[in-house]
């Protein structure tokens, strides 16, 4: 066999792995976006790799609780609010908070997302039309309307598959980006080693970070969401194990590339005293070492992070009233367009005031951390409980990692509150 058709062999494969990813790419659309890309920068250029420890707990919990949802839904056949609402006690008051408390953190998220997103393509414009820079306001709102009104046209028109498929393609750009940047600049070994060693950073805005890497890593959205997308897919009982592997797949590339996002921070950023307050600091994180090209190569990954997480935000409402509902989201339906025609004009809000989306992002990650002790809980009662699973049993290690993260979910709450006491 040649070299070329070698070449062409290993090509497709990897096409075919990527286009087979299941649910994961879901989550990793939910938890890589500019929130997450902001929050690992901010914390690289500050703290160097101190934060390391926080980003692996999360991760660690992350799949744990992706996986014991994805269980629940295979076994059941239920989704997890429908499921609180039909089994729990209280469970459609718990449900019904869980439902506000994730919608207002999100698409606060949104707003930070879009702002971001517009930001990183006027700057990308003004290098080529320098005349730009004094229409700045002018600019970046009309690119997040346009930005805004196209994914809500593909809203529209598309279902779980089509939602997937444009996932995969942006996730796999932003992976590549980072990673081709982590290349250029990385910080030191000893450093990387120190970071798993648990620390909160003694200095203003410290806990603020901790709650928000949280806040963007551990994100009750991904697990609540996670029924519904194995649902969507198609997946019943019989696809247990790909439920498993699914999981797993999806934390570990969460922790690498949004660890590999933190070092190239830290390496490029902290190591000389630089700071990240505006968009184009974040591009900086590369000129250095990379020149102009940097500025490409980091928005281009940054820009993919961004439009990922536009479709799940747009999602979450629908999707979770849908699960509360039914357990069925139909995307053709007239709430659907309704709730995501909102979420569109509060996504506009940050743009149109001309605030500071790394601010907005940050703030909007902290406020996602007070619902998640409320979404691990009940899923914590419902594999409990025999009526529900009936003759399936869950692995103890799994409620181990579940009641670690119920912990470590209320500690993190608590340092959330006192971040935003300080911050008001």
């Amino acid at each position: 066999m040649s070299t070329t058709n070698t070449k062409k062999t290993l090509l497709k494969r990897l096409i075919v792995i990527v286009l087979g990813f299941g649910p994961g790419i879901f989550a990793i659309g939910y938890t890589i976006g500019t929130g997450s890309v902001t929050s690992m920068i901010v914390a690289g250029s500050k703290f160097n790799m101190q934060l390391l420890w926080v980003l692996f707990l999360s991760c660690l919990f992350s799949g744990v609780l992706m996986f014991a949802y994805g269980n629940f839904a295979l076994i059941t056949g239920e989704t997890a609010l429908f499921g609180f609402k039909k089994h729990l006690k209280f469970g459609k008051p718990l449900a019904i908070a869980i439902i506000i408390g994730i919608t207002f953190g999100q698409w606060n998220s949104l707003m930070g997302i879009l702002g971001i997103s517009a930001n990183i393509i006027f700057e990308i414009l003004s290098l080529n039309f320098p005349d730009l820079i004094a229409y700045k306001y002018e600019t970046v709102l009309a690119t997040a309307i346009i930005v805004i009104v196209v994914f809500y046209l593909l809203m529209l028109v598309g279902k779980y598959t089509f939602f997937e498929k444009i996932l995969v393609i942006f996730v796999s750009l932003m992976g590549l980006s980072f990673i081709l940047s982590l290349f250029m600049v990385q910080p030191l070994s000893a450093d990387v080693i120190k970071g798993f060693i648990p620390t909160i950073p003694d200095v203003p805005g410290g806990k603020m970070l901790v709650a928000a890497f949280v806040g963007t890593t551990m994100a009750a959205a991904t697990f609540l969401s996670r029924p519904l997308f194995v649902k969507g897919k198609g997946w019943t009982i019989k696809n247990l194990n790909q439920q498993k592997k699914d999981s797993i797949t999806a934390a570990i590339l969460i922790f690498i590339i949004s660890g590999t996002i933190m070092a190239v921070a830290a390496g490029a950023l902290f190591y000389e005293g630089k700071e990240v307050t505006h968009v184009l600091d974040m591009a900086n994180t590369l000129e250095p070492v990379a020149g102009k090209w940097a500025i490409t190569i980091f928005f281009f990954g940054a820009l993919s992070a961004g439009l990922s997480s536009i479709f799940p935000c747009l999602l979450i409402a629908p999707l979770l009233i849908a699960d509360y509902q039914s357990g069925i989201l139909d995307t053709s339906s007239k709430q659907f367009r309704t709730i995501t025609a909102i979420a569109c004009l509060v996504a506009l809000i940050g743009p149109a005031f001309g605030t500071n989306p790394i601010e907005i992002q940050i703030l909007s990650q902290v406020f996602n951390v007070f619902v998640l002790p409320l979404v691990i809980l009940g899923i914590i009662i419902l594999l409990s409980s025999k009526k529900v699973m009936k003759t399936y049993k869950t692995n103890i290690g799994v409620y181990i990692g579940m009641y670690a993260a119920l912990f470590f979910s209320l500690v993190i709450s608590y340092n959330g509150i006192l971040a935003l006491l300080d911050y008001f």
